[in-house]
């Protein structure tokens, strides 16, 4: 049984390591190319991996360009469900969110912002990032249950609170992608929940 835990592990890990690589080559070469100038068979090529590796990740490049934020949003909802069954809630969640924005603390390069910007304001990679908000917020929500012995069923709390992390930190990555000059994203997604913290206390 250890050997087979230990396989299904390794297993795991090596599909997690591709998926990254698809999920950040895509963006890369978004971000440097145009979206509309990137293809499926150039994504496999940087990231190494065959065309048909990627039809067992992603139905999509636009997918494939969203899977960073699909992945921080279960490891957002991991991470709550992790940290010290002693720290409040509250502090939970703002380490929890503030732990899985890679690079947040320092501000990107002008050229990779508009980018990353013509990038996100794309109508089909907007409608993916609706669904990976919705994963955020499922994620975040069910973690709330688990730390606060709620039923999603039953109780709307945990989701209520969820919807507001999440519309607080869209509000924060709004405000740093229009930024000019650029600035680091962390500062602004622990204002807009000490925003948040503040209104709830109201």
């Amino acid at each position: 049984m250890g050997v087979r835990s230990r396989r299904g592990g390794l297993r795991e890990r090596k599909k997690l390591a591709v998926r990254r690589a698809l999920g950040s080559a895509a963006l890369r070469l978004a971000i440097e190319r145009g979206l509309e100038n990137v293809t499926i068979e150039d994504i496999t090529a940087a990231a190494g991996v065959s065309v048909r590796t990627f039809g067992n990740y992603f139905a999509s490049k636009y997918e494939a360009i969203c899977a960073i934020g699909t992945d921080r949003a279960r490891r957002i909802g991991a991470e709550l469900l992790a940290r010290p069954a002693r720290e409040p809630l509250w502090d939970a969640l703002v380490n929890a969110m503030l732990a899985h924005y890679e690079g947040a603390d320092r501000a990107p390069g002008g050229r990779e912002l508009a980018g990353l910007r013509l990038v996100l304001t794309s109508p089909p990679v907007r409608g993916e990032s609706l669904k990976v908000n919705s994963e955020m917020q499922q994620a975040l929500a069910e973690a709330i249950a688990a730390r606060t012995g709620t039923s999603l069923a039953e109780d709307m709390y945990p989701q209520v609170l969820a919807g507001a992390v999440i519309a607080a930190a869209q509000v924060a990555i709004k405000r740093w992608a229009t930024a000019d000059p650029p600035v680091p994203l962390a500062p602004l997604l622990r204002r807009a929940l000490d925003v948040l913290a503040v209104a709830c206390s109201r």
